[in-house]
């Protein structure tokens, strides 16, 4: 390959962009993102960043710190408008088109919104400017926030807002805070937490509206709030593939090894492959450790030769929570089917088992980060439960 192009100034992008020209690859490398800034690190947008702890400087991704030392055409505030796969070709916002022989889609995903919400300060937290206008409404003092979704964004948010002496109601629609990503349990130790430290929390409750000053809720009761917070998820940004030819289904859909169409693959949170570790299901994933093994892992496959019959993409997930004091890792896919071998609940100080049919297919750690990492080794090692409580166990 000659031509590459990257859609998506992110951290899968940037990955890729770096495994790239450290698997020797010499030819041209286009990065095409939708953001004026260079790739820089979400995770701490909803923490260290909205604490006003750091600068734009220090989330910038290293790989990014000098633009010019990939040899990259940085084509930044540019969005991608279509893909041509016949002629090879990606269509721009600013009119130009960009030809490739190579490419890597990791445009990620945008935030869901509340439709008819256009109000002075209600939020959303997915970009650095996202970011700046919140902490700017931040550290204007409000004496009240409302964060919409105790999902992780919504969670980690309310707790920098409460550490930052802020009042905080946190609204769920679902019995359980981070219900997609944790089991039922689990996820009332996580309302526990911002109970303890202060927070109301609702759960089981939607939102009917949002006026001035107020968010009125399914239950018929209504919140005041000087500063709103929604945060219910993301969808993929596929919007620009319309059409396209690819399959698009909650992403963009790909082989096991990460192709979407011959010369073709996507990385990141933009991503949806059949994972082998775990039966081939499509799986998105939306965290940091997927994103950086998986830019890496196509960079590697666009230059693969096309005889080779490389091995599937098929990590263990990975994910991680700081929220208060209490750093919360999950390695594997949670199930309703939970054994809590070390610690307690109680305590939030503990290492949980996840279960499939008597399978041992994830773990659950809350301030037990060895614990954490040899879990996510058993399971990457195909581990027996029996092997995991030997292992994990008090």
């Amino acid at each position: 390959m000659e031509n590459i192009v990257i859609v998506g100034a992110s951290l899968a992008g940037m990955q890729a962009a770096q495994t790239l020209r450290r698997s020797d690859y010499e030819g041209a490398l286009v990065v095409i993102g939708d953001e004026p800034h260079y790739p820089y690190d979400r995770p701490p947008l909803s923490k260290q960043y909205l604490a006003g702890e750091w600068d734009d400087e220090k989330l910038r991704l290293r790989a990014a710190a000098d633009p010019a030392e990939l040899g990259i055409d940085w084509r930044l505030n540019t969005a991608a408008t279509s893909l041509d796969l016949s002629a090879s070709v990606v269509g721009l916002d600013d009119g130009s088109e960009v030809s490739f022989d190579g490419l890597i889609i990791a445009t990620g995903a945008s935030p869901r919104s509340l439709p008819g919400v256009e109000l002075d300060g209600v939020h959303v937290l997915r970009t650095l400017d996202d970011a700046k206008n919140l902490r700017h409404h931040f550290d204007a003092k409000p004496n009240r926030v409302c964060v919409i979704g105790a999902g992780f964004i919504g969670a980690e948010v309310a707790a920098t807002a409460r550490e930052r002496d802020l009042d905080v109601t946190l609204i769920e629609g679902a019995s359980a805070p981070m219900a997609r990503v944790l089991d039922t349990a689990a996820g009332m130790a996580i309302a526990d937490l911002h109970r303890t430290h202060g927070v109301d929390v609702r759960l089981g409750t939607g939102v009917s509206s949002i006026g001035e000053g107020v968010v009125a809720l399914s239950d018929g009761t209504v919140v005041e709030a000087d500063a709103v917070v929604v945060g219910i998820g993301v969808q993929p940004a596929t919007d620009w593939l319309e059409g396209s030819g690819l399959e698009l289904d909650n992403g963009v859909v790909c082989d096991a090894t990460c192709l979407a169409a011959p010369g073709v693959a996507a990385a990141g949170d933009v991503a949806r492959w059949p994972n082998q570790r775990f039966g081939g299901a499509l799986t998105r994933v939306e965290q940091w450790d997927n994103a950086v093994d998986q830019g890496a892992y196509v960079a590697k496959r666009l230059l693969a030769d096309p005889d080779d019959q490389p091995a599937p993409f098929a990590p263990v997930p990975w994910f991680w929570s700081d929220q208060y004091d209490r750093k919360i890792q999950l390695a594997g896919v949670p199930t309703e089917q939970a054994d809590v071998v070390h610690g307690t609940i109680k305590e939030q100080r503990f290492v949980q088992l996840y279960l499939d049919d008597g399978e041992f297919v994830g773990a659950l750690a809350w301030n037990r980060p060895r614990q954490a990492i040899m879990a996510r080794q058993l399971l990457e090692k195909g581990a027996t439960i029996d092997e995991a409580r030997a292992e994990l166990g008090e």
